[in-house]
């Protein structure tokens, strides 16, 4: 475990099962109104989209990505009609877990209103999830494979976060001015849940990005960030080039490379390839 409230809480959630624990009314009211708001806020809005700003939800993802919702936010990929679902997911798991927190005895204050962070160019808006002993902290519910590949490290996190889930803990600490924390990350598949520390995170760089990008999407010029990838099969190259692994939830993939082909994967000898994303074929695989 990596951090003293997780004990708290396994001990707590193993009274509940065992019928050892009770919750308070107060809690129960908290958790219905948060899970109340969550269904106002995400079914309230019905088609109506926001203007592009940045926002500290925003503001770590990639700059081409950006452009893309700022310049040509018609092009992005439709949401599956799981969508909504999924986000109140992501919403009710929140809303038991902090409700959990309180009933364990573990002490920490939500973001009641909007902190800004003031970069050159941008002043940033957001609200973070709790503070913990200081430190601001993020509720993430995640797939299982997330849980156990992407949020396995902040090591790991760090290296293919798309998402930008980095950049906003840091700007949440920044405009704070309160440690950054960590991730309570919750696997919905089966209710696991652990916490992932910050503890290599390098605030000077992470800000610098945050005003880098910043700059960048004011700028309003395209550039992709993402190079594609070599495909290697038995350990050689095939001579063919596939979607960087970076761009796979992007919603603007087939925008940005409109001569992508998807098809099973060429080397492959498997009865049922896998579907590869391909930018680039060799000429005799044509």
């Amino acid at each position: 475990m990596k951090h003293p409230a997780e004990l708290a809480l396994h001990q707590y959630l193993a009274d509940a099962v065992n019928g050892k624990s009770t919750i308070s009314e107060e809690t129960i009211e908290r958790i219905g109104k948060d899970v109340t708001d969550a269904v106002r806020r995400q079914f309230g809005s019905g088609s109506r989209r926001k203007e592009f700003g940045l926002r500290m939800s925003n503001i770590g993802r990639p700059t081409c990505q950006l452009w893309f919702e700022k310049n040509k936010p018609e092009e992005a990929l439709p949401k599956p009609v799981t969508f909504m679902f999924n986000m109140m997911l992501g919403d009710i798991v929140e809303a038991v877990f902090k409700g959990a927190l309180t009933e364990a005895g573990i002490a920490f204050e939500e973001c009641h209103a909007p902190v800004s962070l003031e970069l050159d160019t941008a002043t940033v808006n957001g609200t973070y999830d709790l503070v913990i002993d200081g430190a601001v902290g993020d509720v993430k519910s995640a797939s299982d494979w997330s849980y156990r590949n992407k949020f396995e490290s902040f090591d790991t996190l760090h290296k293919g976060d798309s998402f930008g889930y980095v950049g906003q803990l840091a700007g949440y600490a920044k405009a704070s001015g309160k440690k950054a924390g960590g991730w309570w990350v919750v696997n919905k598949a089966n209710g696991a849940f652990k916490y992932v520390p910050a503890d290599n995170i390098d605030m000077d760089s992470e800000v610098a990005k945050l005003n880098s990008t910043a700059k960048t999407v004011e700028a309003n010029v395209f550039k992709r960030c993402f190079a594609p990838e070599v495909e290697t099969f038995r350990g050689k190259t095939t001579g063919n080039t596939t979607l960087n692994s970076a761009c796979v939830f992007c919603d603007y993939r087939y925008s940005c490379w409109p001569d992508m082909v998807e098809r099973p994967s060429i080397p492959s000898q498997a009865k049922d390839p896998k579907i590869t994303s391909y930018i680039t074929i060799a000429e005799e695989h044509k």
